[in-house]
């Protein structure tokens, strides 16, 4: 028996998971299992579908009034009262290059997505500056952002605005706890969890130098200059970004299924969904690599590389957008108590719900553009992400919930969404 050939059987099984188009597929599937009825958990309603699409256009319209909608990244919500505080803080650097620019962007985008999971109904993050005081994702990212500005990642002095892996590996609940103002009256979801992930981020770097240290010492932002080796003409597409960051950063997800020797991520069972191989039951969502990659096509586009096939990336499945289904009536579940009671990431119920929402995006994208009276071109999916079906989610959310969470709740460790 040649059990090398089964272990590169293993490992093509898993590649074939590691990939945006194998999200798109599963999660289709799983829609139209559920538009013949034949999903445990949801119906789903598709002629609510435009309904849910007149929503989204008019906090479109609402937000972005000359319809100019940025992609959905971290970038955004950087912004704080009008203020662009990364803007301000990197045109006020000295940047060498582009490339130096890009790889402390590339640090930052990797450190600030990485901790981006769901932060709990009751934290908020107090920014002095700003005198702001901001919860969930938006306080996530301030509060990420402020710990980047005073070096809390950086081993160099004399240049504070980076993340090196040694600093990232020794990260701990104390030092996150005392960046995010955690305390007993102000409670963050998962932070002995976040600060676990972004430790194995630092060893995971540090142990892939010919990715992470072609250029400087080992740091995510040296993820920037093996992209680049990687492009022809300095084009890259999208989906192959998402590769590279799924098989070179997919070992910081610990405890999760694996196959062959590669890390899952992001991957759950569904018996719905099969396959006559290793990857039968198996739905990938890789939800935070695909947030990651959307933020990090505007330091690509900056330094030069030409991103192509944007939209082969996928929607996100998280609760935003799981959550706009669900309030417009989209989707339903079959049993409104059971569903109103917290599930696990990996329970069936979850895993339907993301896969739908998914699949749901690609289709509620072409009615807003219709609505709206612009082409693919000018509002592709990651414009209808921001404009958008995220943000029609969350007010939504603030109209119907008094602490204005999702429908369907998920008990979070931090690391999912």
């Amino acid at each position: 028996m040649d059990v090398f050939a089964g272990a590169d059987s293993d490992r093509r099984a898993a590649l074939s998971l590691l990939n945006a188009q194998a999200v798109r597929e599963r999660a289709d599937e799983m829609l139209e299992i559920g538009l013949e009825d034949g999903l445990d958990h949801f119906g789903v309603a598709a002629d609510q579908l435009g309904a849910s699409a007149d929503v989204v256009a008019a906090v479109i319209r609402d937000r972005y009034p000359t319809l100019t909608v940025p992609f959905h990244a971290r970038w955004r919500q950087f912004v704080v009262s009008g203020r662009d505080l990364w803007q301000e803080t990197a045109t006020k650097t000295s940047w060498p290059d582009q490339a130096a620019r890009a790889r402390s962007e590339f640090d930052l985008a990797i450190v600030s997505v990485l901790l981006d999971a769901g932060a709990g109904p009751l934290w908020r993050y107090r920014d002095a500056t700003t005198a702001t005081t901001v919860g969930r994702s938006e306080g996530l990212a301030l509060a990420s952002l402020r710990m980047f500005e005073a070096a809390t990642f950086s081993a160099v002095v004399k240049d504070p605005l980076r993340a090196d892996a040694v600093r990232l590996a020794a990260i701990d609940a104390p030092t996150l706890c005392a960046g995010f103002g955690v305390s007993e009256n102000n409670p963050l979801v998962g932070l002995d969890e976040r600060a676990a992930l972004i430790a194995r981020l630092g060893d995971i770097v540090i142990s892939n130098p010919a990715v992470f240290a072609r250029e400087d010492a080992p740091r995510p932002g040296g993820l920037f200059d093996y992209l680049v080796s990687q492009c022809e003409d300095a084009r890259l597409s999208a989906p192959q970004i998402l590769e590279q960051v799924l098989i070179h950063l997919g070992p910081i997800w610990s405890g999760r299924l694996s196959l062959g020797g590669l890390p899952l991520g992001d991957t759950w069972r569904h018996a719905a969904i099969r396959r006559a191989d290793l990857t039968n039951g198996l739905v990938p969502f890789h939800k935070l690599s695909q947030w990651l990659v959307y933020s990090l096509l505007e330091p690509l586009v900056r330094a030069g590389i030409h991103v192509t096939d944007i939209d082969g990336l996928t929607g996100l499945a998280e609760y935003r957008n799981g959550g706009l289904f669900v309030d417009t009536g989209v989707i339903a579940a079959r049993e409104p108590a059971a569903a109103a009671r917290p599930h696990a990431t990996q329970s069936p119920l979850v895993v339907e719900w993301r896969a739908l929402t998914v699949s749901l995006l690609d289709r509620i994208a072409p009615l807003v553009r219709d609505r709206l009276g612009v082409t693919a071109a000018a509002l592709p999916l990651a414009c209808v992400l921001e404009g958008g079906t995220w943000a029609a989610g969350r007010w939504l959310a603030r109209q119907r919930r008094a602490d204005g969470g999702p429908p369907i709740q998920v008990i979070s460790d931090g690391t999912v969404f």
